[in-house]
């Protein structure tokens, strides 16, 4: 098990690695709900793509701020003590 594990962590820091320089170059990424279009897509009687309602979870904006860049606020935050 041991053997495994140091086997896979120059694979698992190297994909890290590779997260956290995403998350510094390019901070928001699409939104998973609407795909980034900032609408939800529906269909009309005929089976054409029309504008549905505005997506809730982005405020129609289309981008979300990634996780690991959401965390480094966090940490930034708590380390500076400021609210």
């Amino acid at each position: 098990m041991l053997n495994a594990l140091l086997t896979a962590s120059p694979g698992l820091l190297f994909v890290t690695i590779c997260y956290a320089l995403l998350c510094a170059t390019s901070p928001f990424g699409t939104c998973r709900k609407c795909r980034g279009l900032g609408f939800q897509l529906a269909h009309d009687r005929r089976g054409r793509p029309t504008r549905g309602k505005h997506c809730r979870r982005c405020d129609g904006i289309g981008t979300r701020i990634r996780v690991g860049r959401h965390l480094y606020h966090l940490a930034r935050r708590i380390g500076s003590g400021a609210r």
